[in-house]
């Protein structure tokens, strides 16, 4: 069993508990809320009974093995350090960080502790992703790939009627690269490596906050592309293009069907069955490393190898908002 609290009371932390109350062997222990009352409210329906304001009351509890953290962005940095410094295992949403100087040094505290920290990243952990791996030599040589997520989101009306919520706050680390961008960024890099060059562009709103940007990442004998968005949305596919046919697919962040199109027009397509909801399977992956290290199998290797997606993430999404000025405020 696999004891967590869950620092974030936000509508990402429920649908991270609809899929991990189907993982065996996961509890909720504990949950941290600024406010006792949200803390209950969130709690209850899952069977948790410890509510703490205080993150080192948390860290201090020695029946949480592990924590997920769903905090602002601005704030996974120094809560993770946190609980890894109190000998909690440390699964934080994405990004995992503000910049690669922040993984970094939670990465060293996760070494310095003997702690897992891993970025839940959920589409690189589930079975449409590996479909996509598996699938890649059929389309020949990749010349270019384009990965793409736009999603209007359901703060942005709000925010045109003048109402900032968290979502559309630059001072909390965020962005449309943050926030959607590194969907198709993480993917990218994992398959095809850290790009030569990188270039990008960014739209912005009135307060500064980027609301969609494009990346383009050059890879000397291919080009890779990252569309995102905010404020608009997209129903079209991503793609990988090959010199033998072409990879259509659909959701990068949620991989359920992959249509392989031949020069010869000929197709195959792919249904890919799985979990409702594929923050199950980040949540598997995290609870098998820490069950591994429990039974003295070495796990480093394991997860410098997940780590490595986030820190080339990290280092891509570092050049993205220097060259197009994304600003945390």
């Amino acid at each position: 069993m696999v004891r967590f609290g869950i620092i974030g009371t936000g509508k990402i932390s429920h649908t991270f508990m609809r899929a991990a109350l189907k993982a065996p062997g996961f509890r909720l222990e504990a949950v941290y809320s600024r406010s006792v009352e949200k803390g209950r409210e969130f709690a209850r329906p899952y069977g948790a009974d410890k509510i703490y304001t205080s993150l080192e009351e948390l860290g201090n509890d020695s029946n949480v093995d592990a924590v997920y953290i769903a905090s602002p962005n601005s704030f996974h940095c120094s809560q993770s350090i946190c609980m890894l410094n109190h000998g909690k295992h440390v699964l934080c949403e994405k990004p995992i960080a503000s910049t690669a100087g922040e993984l970094e040094s939670m990465t060293e505290a996760a070494g310095v502790n003997g702690k897992i920290l891993l970025e839940a990243m959920r589409p690189v952990f589930d079975p449409g992703f590996a479909k996509i791996k598996e699938l890649l030599p059929k389309v020949g040589r990749i010349r270019r790939a384009i990965f793409q997520y736009c999603q209007y989101s359901s703060r942005y009306d709000a925010f045109k009627k003048g109402i900032i919520e968290n979502a559309f706050n630059p001072a909390l680390s965020n962005a449309a690269l943050m926030d959607i961008g590194v969907y198709c960024i993480h993917p990218m890099v994992l398959l095809f490596g850290k790009p030569d060059r990188v270039t990008a562009s960014s739209i912005f709103l009135h307060n500064h906050m980027e609301g969609t940007g494009t990346v383009l990442m050059d890879y000397g004998t291919m080009v890779g592309e990252a569309r995102y968005s905010k404020i608009t949305y997209s129903s079209q596919p991503s793609e990988i293009q090959g010199e033998d046919g072409t990879m259509l697919i659909w959701q990068i962040q949620d991989t359920r069907k992959i249509r392989i199109v031949y020069r010869d027009g000929s197709q195959e397509t792919y249904e890919i069955a799985k979990e409702d909801n594929n923050m199950y399977y980040e949540i598997l992956r995290f609870m098998d490393l820490i069950e591994t290290g429990r039974e003295g199998h070495p796990v480093d290797d394991l997860v410098r190898g997940h780590l490595k997606g986030s820190l080339l993430e990290m280092e891509v999404m570092d050049q993205v908002r220097s060259m197009t000025g994304i600003r945390f405020m």
